[in-house]
């Protein structure tokens, strides 16, 4: 295999580009550039035998300074010596443009009978806009290429921008330019053939990314996924702190039996990875197309546990709602001490040890007035969820029982926005086996941790939690019994009485 080294020099060129552009900056274009680690491992995705061709055609739809596109021409030069390369990017900041033009020029100029290249300096989401929505305008004979690599801007923008509007039937409320990249990318692929990204982890699941999800997934199959176990690192040099993925999907409707997900601390070191050969129907799962994250056996043989489960809390008459109050918006009604007319007002710190108490949560205002009752509910039982918690925390769901008893001096309540509460659909009270039935769910080891693989981020989002499967009303019935019975609200005997009465 000839060694090359291309591209160190590029990341020397783009190190001294980013010495004199502020990180405030590119931030505010969703840029981020990709280290020479990265670089290298995404091009390594590819599969080799796919570069025995005479002539290869390559996109990068948003190149910055090259060194993904440098990286891939490494990876097949090094490979196939002789192979032709027709390399498309597009690109249109123009503080990057000059760095990418001397860049490719520097591989070109190396291999000038081999390698040829093309700058588009226009938007590459609406440049694509006729072909993709097959409209009057369209071309008729799009091109497509036979790989894709790219690292898209990380920038969210409205809902009436050109780029939503050129993608709407991926898009579902304000979209991100990242995931408006990995659909185009899609599109513009040859059958058969391969696509790498690097991306956030988002898209996995929520309604958010519902169509986005059905669109990528019909047309596309996930052949490998890698994942960060700490999201510090992958871009460290630009204080990103963000859930950070590669995938790499072939466009093709052929059923695939497994899916690769490999795992590693950090971005400097792909040798010491962790492989799981995951069986495909455990990471896209369910008619939301949910994408699943396990990383070893053990998370796959929760998600098979979880999904024999055949309801869902809205079918059993249930939903999770978010918290009423937002506080900083609500200051007029907040108060700082009881009174008439006044009623507590819950924070996710009151939350502890499996019960929701009034003890000061250490704000400014624990209280609320009754006045206005969009902001007020019925003193009734709840199970209180934090909606969010800390990354280093060894739990996700963190739930209590909320007993109305403990403050029936109280008609109604208050619940800041910053908790989730289970409640029944209709508004009626929760029976109080229900209550300690979805309390005991959602404290298990088992329920946490398919929630984790689920979603990577920090945040309990109410919607994908109304679609996690779950048993029947009348099995949580009996759960929610034994653990009354039992007066002890701890994880392990949530675990246990799970295992004797829901084990499926």
């Amino acid at each position: 295999m000839l060694e090359l080294d291309y591209v160190d020099y590029v990341i020397e060129q783009t190190l001294t580009f980013l010495k004199n552009m502020p990180k405030s900056k590119r931030k505010n274009k969703g840029q981020f550039f990709t280290s020479s680690n990265i670089a290298r491992f995404m091009a390594k995705m590819f599969d080799a035998n796919s570069f025995n061709k005479n002539h290869i055609s390559i996109l990068d739809p948003g190149a910055g300074t090259g060194i993904l596109s440098v990286a891939f021409i490494e990876r097949v030069l090094s490979i196939r010596p002789d192979t032709k390369i027709s390399l498309t990017c597009y690109e249109i900041d123009s503080d990057v443009l000059p760095i990418l033009k001397n860049n490719l020029e520097y591989i070109r100029l190396k291999h000038s009978d081999q390698i040829y290249y093309q700058i588009l300096e226009e938007n590459y989401i609406t440049s694509q806009s006729n072909d993709f929505n097959n409209n009057l305008w369209a071309s008729g004979n799009p091109r497509k290429y036979d790989f894709v690599i790219s690292n898209p801007p990380y920038l969210k923008v409205m809902r009436n921008s050109a780029e939503a509007l050129t993608m709407s039937k991926v898009i579902h409320g304000a979209p991100n330019l990242y995931f408006l990249f990995v659909a185009m990318s899609l599109f513009n692929l040859k059958n058969e053939a391969e696509m790498v990204y690097i991306i956030p982890r988002s898209w996995t699941s929520g309604a958010y990314f519902k169509a986005f999800r059905k669109y990528l997934l019909t047309n596309g199959k996930i052949e490998q996924i890698h994942l960060f176990t700490s999201r510090d690192k992958v871009f460290s040099s630009e204080d990103v702190l963000q859930e950070t993925m590669i995938i790499k999907l072939r466009k093709s409707v052929r059923k695939l039996d497994t899916v690769c997900i490999t795992s590693s601390d950090d971005s400097s070191d792909f040798d010491s990875i962790t492989i799981l050969n995951a069986p495909y129907e455990s990471v896209v799962s369910g008619n939301d197309m949910y994408v699943y994250l396990p990383i070893n056996q053990e998370e796959i043989n929760i998600i098979k546990k979880i999904n024999t489960y055949n309801s869902t809390f809205v079918e059993e008459g249930l939903k999770m709602k978010t918290g009423i109050v937002v506080d900083f918006r609500q200051s007029g009604e907040l108060r700082k001490e009881p009174g008439e007319h006044i009623l507590p007002l819950f924070y996710s710190h009151h939350i502890r040890d499996g019960r929701v108490n009034h003890q000061p949560s250490g704000k400014e205002y624990d209280w609320i007035i009754d006045s206005k009752p969009g902001l007020i509910q019925r003193n009734k039982n709840y199970v209180f969820i934090k909606r969010f918690t800390a990354k280093e925390e060894k739990r996700r769901l963190q739930c209590g029982v909320y007993s109305p008893a403990d403050f029936k001096e109280y008609q109604y309540i208050g619940t800041q926005n910053k908790i989730n509460f289970v409640d029944n659909i209709d508004g009626s009270e929760m029976d109080t086996l229900i209550t300690y039935g979805v309390f005991a769910l959602l404290n298990s080891t088992l329920f946490d941790m398919y929630y984790r693989i689920l979603n990577g981020s920090t945040q309990v989002n109410s919607t994908e939690m109304n679609n996690i499967p779950i048993p029947p009303a009348c099995v949580i019935r009996k759960i929610g019994e034994q653990l009354l019975m039992s007066n002890d609200l701890s994880t392990y005997n949530c675990d246990r009485i799970i295992s004797e009465v829901a084990y499926v």
